[in-house]
């Protein structure tokens, strides 16, 4: 195929029709939080762009980032692949391994040089200069530091990527850091969540094509379409948190009539993410909805603040009351909460911003 054609054109040669592809666009604004004029507008955007390259590189991670996108449903990652970009190296999907992969790797990032998005999953180690991690005989550091000079913009898909995760979890051994430790000159956002939700992922592509920019970032870098708002904002259990009404085990008359899972140790007031919203399994549920509480993984240090069974009064502030039966008790103890979460978020920019080279704490 002609390189220089346009994704209308290849859809035009796949068969996709306008009205169907129209669709598929009004979709993406409505989960987007666009107005619906929007759809008609998007359609007209991305049909006349180039299929940007997309280069994925996987570090410190556990391929659950890759799993989630593969379930995205709108749009599918099919249509992402095939239609809408080149994803021109992705180890877990492509069919090139060893050192046609690594060829391939190189071949993209000079032939699209300063325009590819570059995508990672996993965090950075440090120690050791990267040795703990390495892909074809090179570190994620020095694989990070090359694909990042050639990038039009870095999407950190997941938190480990994003704030260092799991592996930055204490007593960060291989002295794990986030991509936005190390990269400093180029626009990054990060979609958090371990792993972070499908549709989430591919919105902020879909955006990026729409608009050749990235979204609007809140001060932790993440999509404010989707991450604006806490967990506990949207959750259909909120009610019974402004009344007092808390299950007090998993499987007590309360869990089972829909009570708030808050004292159970829910993270969702100090949790930002759409998965009240968007769910998960195309759209069918999420963690709470489930029965389980929140566990604030798309939060900075959200492993080593665990807590995940105890209520975030106890978890947080150890001389703290849980909330009580009163519906002011419960509010004011999630205000506090919220206020709470907000320091740790400005304290992990701070510490995000500092340079690459020091020792992460732990």
């Amino acid at each position: 195929m002609n390189p220089a054609k346009t994704i209308g054109e290849r859809l035009a040669e796949a068969g996709v029709s306008r009205r169907a592809f129209l669709k598929f666009c009004t979709a993406l604004a409505s989960m987007m939080a666009l107005p619906p004029a929007a759809g008609p507008a998007m359609a007209q955007a991305i049909a006349t762009r180039e299929r940007p390259s997309v280069i994925w590189l996987p570090f410190q991670e556990c391929t659950g980032c890759t799993e989630s996108i593969t379930r995205s449903h709108t749009p599918t990652l099919e249509s992402l692949i095939f239609d809408l970009v080149s994803l021109d190296y992705q180890e877990t999907l492509m069919a090139a391994a060893g050192h046609q992969a690594e060829a391939v790797l190189a071949a993209a990032m000079k032939e699209n040089f300063g325009k590819y998005l570059l995508i990672v999953d996993g965090s950075v180690p440090l120690v050791e200069d990267g040795a703990y991690s390495c892909t074809a005989g090179r570190s994620n550091l020095a694989l990070l530091k090359e694909a990042a000079q050639g990038a039009a913009a870095i999407i950190c898909v997941g938190t480990c990527s994003s704030y260092g995760g799991i592996p930055r979890a204490a007593p960060n051994p291989t002295q794990a850091v986030p991509v936005s430790a190390v990269v400093k000159d180029r626009p990054i956002v990060n979609v958090p969540g371990c792993p972070p939700i499908p549709v989430v992922i591919t919105g902020v592509l879909a955006h990026y094509l729409t608009f050749g920019n990235l979204p609007e970032l809140d001060p932790l870098g993440r999509p404010k379409a989707f991450y604006g708002e806490t967990i506990h904002d949207r959750c259909y259990r909120r009610p019974f948190y402004d009344q007092g009404r808390f299950a007090k085990t998993f499987d007590d008359e309360g869990a089972r009539s829909g009570w708030c899972l808050y004292e159970l140790g829910c993270k969702g007031p100090v949790t930002y993410n759409a998965c009240a919203t968007l769910k998960w399994n195309a759209g069918t549920s999420f963690p709470i909805q489930s029965g389980h509480g929140c566990l604030g993984c798309s939060e900075p240090d959200f492993w080593d603040r665990g807590s995940f069974y105890r209520p975030l009064a106890a978890a947080d502030w150890g001389s703290a009351k849980t909330v009580g039966a009163a519906a002011a008790a419960g509010v004011a103890l999630g205000a506090a909460a919220a206020w709470a979460a907000r320091r740790r978020q400005d304290r992990f920019v701070k510490e995000a911003a500092a340079p690459a080279d020091r020792k992460p704490e732990g």
